[in-house]
């Protein structure tokens, strides 16, 4: 049932509950209805079929309306959470319906409404977040800007407020920002329909009117209190206001609540950042693998981060290197004083029992926070004192920049020490939040409720005595409230003011005037205590409202100091040193490693030299497959990058030069989807590089030309060198096997040949990974294919045939062997099927033996 209008008439047939639900669910027709009765959550009609699917939960009926059985299924509110995070999992999106009415003073059904709308982009609750990774909402948007055709990008993590945009002048460059960021949800237009954007997970359609720049001019004015834009820069970028408030008019339409924690927007500008495609990311495997996992990625090695939040941080700067030299400058100002001052250890486990408070405020703004959310936020406050303690006397100007933002805070501390009890439940739901000593009403409240136990020993006593009936007890429950229970044995003796209040199998319940009185007064005083400590829980959302842009700030400088001091650790622990960045074109690396694969490999890692200078822009690199030139290429690339973050980096000594772009061109696959083939999909990739890339890129390029015919790909690659290298000037390292391409330096000036050192012994190869000058001498590819475990009849038939095309280099393969010879040849070693008939003695078998024979020759061949 998911009608989007529902006449009178349809809604006669059913009952004034089922009317209710769906007219809610006429709100949301495209999303899931948690629909509060009680206990539980309930979905009816599809909606309960549909969960039943997802969640594994049973399908039932609940009676009829309109004459039809109606579908439902349930899930206890109690244990909600695991379910929603379950569907965010599964990229769906729930509609949260409460009761808001008051079930005592309702005529009809208790009145109810969708108070939020949980989705994979707008989630803040812990359970249903990643607890390291960012959980990204964004919007794209299409027009015209500055008289030219722009994309208008947009993301929000909402769990923590940061809200970014930019404008894209290419599709590939939008592609690399929604690879980048990896959004839970992505917003566009109804019209926006690219080839590209169904291959996008959580894709959202929105309708046009939401992306209009007057419509989202209004909502961003109205979200920071402004009368107008200018004070963020966004001003002169339409498409980027109008992504962000379509963005935005989708967090109001789902949180239906205030957002005070969104209050900036922030411009991300190309030129700050040194640039990274979607292939790069990906075949640099900076946060996740090739094969789409995280193992053995970048962030993986690197990060040992106390706290979630410089987890995340970290993160972000591995996929957007800076190119400001002053705040790099910072950060490697930053390691080496804490290597120097060796405070790092002290320093990690302090950070260790820092919260990830960032995630906290943004529940505190959207008054969703927790109990234990505050006991985070007071554990992290108690412990500036001692941050102070350790990073105050160093003389970091960048540490004691961030310092400034960690102040201690005595008054929101004791606030929240005398509010909060020291292990508080999970929930404010049942109390028991609230300390002792904080209000004065709500201790006195719970007095009265406490000491009903002591009343009722003293009540079950007096009773006793008085009556003679020595079974009586006194007792409650949630049902009947407090009662008096006597044995039927002893009914005689009951005196006549006791009111039978229960009959059991064998004994009787009474209430007694004293006892009823008694009961009220608890029973409100439960009740109040309850209420006033919901009341003050509540308050305690807008005392820390005021500090909360302080906070955030602090949470971001504690993050940051985590990043700081967990890339410190690793350059202490795996020996990285302090790169120079240089003005000076070029790439200058000596004793440069993988930073992943010497973590991974058991064997000690062979570390090589980069020399690239502006008279040397171009490494013609050769040499056999398993050589090692992907991880050399891959090494140079990522020491590059650490450089850019203001890391340290695997190498004895690095000078790195400008660099604005980092292309990789690695391996490629088919793109079924798009109807591209793998040698279109290295052709697309090639042709963003040579359009894109400038003298201050860094390309790796390896096996140009592959997928093709011999001659076209080595024509193809002669090409890409030669543009390269003449007319855009970029610092290459071209990795091929068209040992033709090695006599390019003699023609070129600006490149020069290096390999990829091994030695042969007899059949066999053994890998040196030592980069050395010129070129290799030889590809050893027989010598890999055997050691792949390739049959030796196909080794040894390929080593009769290089022979002969060696020694006839003018012969095509198709014209130097008569295909009956090339089978001969194949089987100079005998073959299985000829040594059985050399055993065979026709004269000797039966007609039964000699069919067997035949079967076994047929399986032979």
């Amino acid at each position: 049932m998911t009608s989007k209008q529902l006449s009178d008439a349809v809604l006669s047939q059913h009952t004034p509950m089922m009317q209710q639900y769906l007219r809610l669910k006429a709100e949301q027709p495209d999303i899931l209805l948690f629909y509060r009765m009680g206990d539980f959550y309930e979905l009816f009609f599809d909606d309960a079929k549909r969960a039943s699917e997802l969640l594994d939960i049973s399908l039932t009926h609940r009676g009829r309306s309109a004459g039809d059985p109606i579908p439902m299924a349930g899930v206890p509110y109690h244990a909600v959470e695991g379910y929603l995070a379950r569907m965010v999992q599964l990229g769906e999106s729930v509609a949260i319906c409460e009761q808001i009415g008051d079930p005592a003073t309702s005529k009809g059904p208790v009145e109810r409404k969708v108070v939020r709308i949980v989705t994979p982009g707008t989630v803040t609750d812990e359970a249903l977040l990643e607890e390291r990774q960012d959980n990204l909402l964004a919007a794209v948007c299409y027009g015209t800007s500055k008289h030219a055709e722009t994309f208008g990008y947009a993301t929000l993590d909402l769990s923590s407020g940061r809200f970014l945009v930019c404008e894209l002048t290419t599709e590939e460059a939008l592609l690399a920002e929604i690879q980048r960021t990896q959004p839970a949800e992505l917003l566009h237009p109804e019209q926006f329909n690219p080839y590209w954007l169904d291959s996008v997970k959580g894709q959202r359609r929105r309708p046009e009117w939401e992306f209009e720049l007057a419509t989202a001019h209004s909502q961003l004015c109205q979200q920071f209190g402004t009368q107008n834009l200018q004070g963020f820069g966004v001003e002169s970028m339409p498409q980027a206001l109008c992504a962000a408030g379509g963005l935005l008019q989708y967090v109001k339409d789902t949180q239906r609540t205030a957002l005070p924690h969104i209050d900036a927007i922030q411009v991300e500008q190309h030129d700050d950042a040194v640039i990274l495609d979607a292939a790069t990311r990906r075949n640099l495997e900076l946060t996740q693998n090739l094969a789409g996992g995280i193992e053995n990625t970048l962030a993986t090695i690197l990060d040992g981060t106390a706290t979630a939040m410089g987890s995340r941080m970290l993160k972000r700067w591995l996929h957007r290197p800076l190119r400001d030299r002053a705040l790099i400058n910072g950060r490697q100002e930053a390691i080496a004083t804490l290597l120097e001052s060796m405070v790092i250890d002290e320093l990690q486990s302090l950070l260790k029992g820092v919260s990830d408070i960032e995630r906290a405020l943004a529940r505190v703004a959207l008054h969703t926070a927790r109990p234990r959310d505050f006991t985070r936020l007071r554990a992290t406050l108690a412990l500036l004192p001692e941050l102070h303690e350790i990073l105050a006397p160093l003389g970091c100007v960048k540490l004691a920049a961030l310092l400034a933002k960690c102040q201690p805070q005595p008054e929101l501390h004791n606030l929240l020490v005398q509010a909060i009890v020291e292990q508080p439940p999970v929930l404010i739901r049942d109390g028991g939040v609230i300390a002792t000593g904080y209000n004065a009403e709500l201790d006195e409240w719970r007095t009265l409720a406490k000491n009903a136990g002591h009343y009722l020993e003293e009540l079950e006593a007096r009773e006793k005595e008085r009556t003679g009936i020595p079974t009586l007890k006194v007792g409650f429950n949630r049902v009947h409230g407090y009662y008096i229970e006597i044995s039927r044995s002893y009914a005689d003796c009951v005196p006549a003011e006791y009111v039978r209040r229960q009959t059991l199998k064998n004994n009787e319940r009474y209430i007694i005037p004293e006892l009823k009185a008694y009961e009220d007064k608890v029973l409100t005083a439960q009740g109040k205590a309850l209420a006033l400590e919901k009341q003050l829980y509540e308050a305690l959302f807008d005392q820390i409202m005021p500090q909360l842009k302080s906070l955030q700030q602090m949470a971001q400088a504690l993050a940051e100091i985590d990043v700081l001091n967990n890339l410190a650790a690793k350059a202490d622990a795996h020996m990285y040193c302090r790169p120079s960045l240089s003005d000076t074109p070029g790439i200058h690396i000596d004793g440069g490693r993988h930073p992943v694969v010497e973590q991974v490999m058991k064997q000690p890692f062979i570390a090589n030299p980069v020399e690239l200078t502006s008279q040397r822009r171009m490494l013609i690199v050769t040499g056999p497959n398993m050589g090692g030139k992907s991880t050399y290429m891959r090494q140079t690339a990522l020491i590059t990058l650490l450089a850019y973050i203001g890391s340290y980096v695997p190498a004895e000594q690095a000078t790195i030069g400008p660099v604005d772009r980092i292309f990789t061109r690695i391996g490629a696959s088919d793109d079924l989807a798009s109807g591209r083939s793998t040698f279109m999909v290295e052709m697309t990739e090639t042709a963003n590089i040579l359009n894109n890339a400038t003298a201050n890129s860094l390309v790796l390029m390896d096996e140009i030309g592959r997928g093709t015919s011999t001659y076209d790909g080595l024509s193809l690659a002669w090409a890409c060198a030669e543009q390269l290298a003449l007319n855009i000037n970029a610092m290459t390292l071209f990795a091929t096997h068209y040992f033709e391409l090695t006599a390019l330096p003699e023609r070129l000036p600006s490149l020069a040949n290096v390999h990829l050192d091994a030695v042969e012994h007899g059949d066999t190869i053994a890998f040196m990974h030592a980069v050395q000058e010129g070129p290799a001498s030889r590809s050893y590819g027989l010598q890999v294919a055997q050691l792949a475990g390739v049959p030796k009849r196909v080794v040894k038939r390929a080593r009769a045939k290089l022979a002969e095309l060696e020694a006839n280099p003018t012969a095509t393969p198709a014209a130097s062997s008569h295909p009956q010879q090339q089978q001969l040849d194949m089987l100079d070693d005998p073959h299985e099927a000829i040594t059985l008939l050399e055993t065979i003695d026709p004269d000797q078998m039966t007609p039964r033996d000699a069919l067997n024979a035949l079967y076994q020759l047929k399986a032979l061949l």
